[in-house]
Protein backbone atom coordinates (compact mmCIF):
# COMPACT_ATOMS: atom_id res chain seq x y z
CA UNK A 1 0.00 0.00 0.00
CA UNK A 2 1.23 3.37 -0.52
CA UNK A 3 1.08 6.22 2.10
CA UNK A 4 -0.46 9.27 1.22
CA UNK A 5 2.36 12.28 1.26
CA UNK A 6 2.59 15.06 3.59
CA UNK A 7 1.01 18.65 2.94
CA UNK A 8 4.73 19.24 3.07
CA UNK A 9 6.01 16.59 1.51
CA UNK A 10 2.99 17.48 -1.99
CA UNK A 11 4.13 19.94 -4.51
CA UNK A 12 2.84 23.54 -4.30
CA UNK A 13 -1.22 23.65 -5.86
CA UNK A 14 -0.17 27.39 -6.99
CA UNK A 15 3.05 26.52 -7.95
CA UNK A 16 4.77 28.68 -11.16
CA UNK A 17 3.72 27.98 -14.67
CA UNK A 18 5.89 30.09 -17.29
CA UNK A 19 6.22 34.09 -16.39
CA UNK A 20 4.38 36.27 -14.45
CA UNK A 21 1.40 38.35 -15.63
CA UNK A 22 3.74 41.23 -15.92
CA UNK A 23 6.36 39.87 -18.22
CA UNK A 24 3.47 38.77 -20.66
CA UNK A 25 1.97 42.03 -20.46
CA UNK A 26 5.68 43.37 -21.76
CA UNK A 27 5.64 40.57 -23.96
CA UNK A 28 2.59 41.83 -25.65
CA UNK A 29 3.65 45.28 -25.23
CA UNK A 30 0.55 46.34 -23.36
CA UNK A 31 2.35 46.82 -19.72
CA UNK A 32 2.31 50.28 -19.57
CA UNK A 33 -1.31 51.24 -20.97
CA UNK A 34 -2.63 48.18 -18.43
CA UNK A 35 -0.51 50.50 -15.51
CA UNK A 36 -1.74 53.28 -16.68
CA UNK A 37 -5.23 52.42 -16.41
CA UNK A 38 -4.74 51.18 -13.03
CA UNK A 39 -3.29 53.90 -11.58
CA UNK A 40 -6.17 56.17 -12.73
CA UNK A 41 -9.03 53.99 -11.62
CA UNK A 42 -6.76 53.72 -7.68
CA UNK A 43 -6.75 57.29 -8.34
CA UNK A 44 -10.69 57.71 -8.97
CA UNK A 45 -11.60 55.30 -5.98
CA UNK A 46 -9.20 57.11 -3.39
CA UNK A 47 -11.24 60.60 -4.33
CA UNK A 48 -14.44 58.65 -4.07
CA UNK A 49 -13.25 57.32 -0.37
CA UNK A 50 -11.92 61.36 0.49
CA UNK A 51 -15.39 62.69 -0.56
CA UNK A 52 -16.95 60.20 1.30
CA UNK A 53 -14.64 60.78 4.40
CA UNK A 54 -15.34 64.78 4.09
CA UNK A 55 -19.02 64.44 3.07
CA UNK A 56 -18.74 66.50 -0.32
CA UNK A 57 -21.46 65.23 -2.82
CA UNK A 58 -20.70 65.13 -6.36
CA UNK A 59 -22.31 68.15 -7.27
CA UNK A 60 -20.31 69.78 -4.55
CA UNK A 61 -17.12 68.46 -5.91
CA UNK A 62 -18.11 69.47 -9.13
CA UNK A 63 -19.17 73.39 -8.04
CA UNK A 64 -15.56 73.45 -6.43
CA UNK A 65 -13.79 72.16 -9.77
CA UNK A 66 -16.08 74.88 -11.53
CA UNK A 67 -17.52 71.53 -13.89
CA UNK A 68 -20.24 69.55 -14.38
CA UNK A 69 -21.91 66.98 -12.62
CA UNK A 70 -21.71 64.82 -15.63
CA UNK A 71 -18.06 65.41 -15.91
CA UNK A 72 -17.35 64.81 -12.72
CA UNK A 73 -19.64 61.51 -12.92
CA UNK A 74 -17.21 60.33 -16.42
CA UNK A 75 -13.95 61.25 -14.17
CA UNK A 76 -14.80 59.03 -11.24
CA UNK A 77 -16.31 56.18 -13.35
CA UNK A 78 -13.77 53.28 -12.92
CA UNK A 79 -14.41 51.78 -16.46
CA UNK A 80 -13.62 55.26 -18.05
CA UNK A 81 -9.88 54.82 -19.14
CA UNK A 82 -9.72 58.58 -20.51
CA UNK A 83 -9.21 60.59 -17.12
CA UNK A 84 -6.83 62.68 -17.58
CA UNK A 85 -3.92 62.70 -14.53
CA UNK A 86 -4.38 66.42 -14.36
CA UNK A 87 -8.00 66.39 -14.02
CA UNK A 88 -7.57 63.94 -11.36
CA UNK A 89 -4.86 66.02 -9.63
CA UNK A 90 -7.73 69.05 -9.83
CA UNK A 91 -10.32 67.15 -8.10
CA UNK A 92 -7.85 66.32 -5.77
CA UNK A 93 -6.84 69.73 -4.86
CA UNK A 94 -11.03 70.89 -4.47
CA UNK A 95 -10.81 68.29 -1.89
CA UNK A 96 -7.63 70.11 -0.14
CA UNK A 97 -5.25 67.09 -0.82
CA UNK A 98 -2.48 66.06 -3.59
CA UNK A 99 -1.49 63.52 -5.80
CA UNK A 100 1.94 62.17 -4.66
CA UNK A 101 4.01 60.17 -7.58
CA UNK A 102 7.70 59.30 -7.12
CA UNK A 103 10.27 56.89 -9.18
CA UNK A 104 10.42 53.64 -7.39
Amino acid sequence: MSKAKSAAERPSARGRIGSSFDALLKETGDYEAVKATALKRVLAWQIVQEMNAQGVTKTELAARMETSRSQLDRLLDPTNDEAMLSTLAHAAEALGREIKLELA
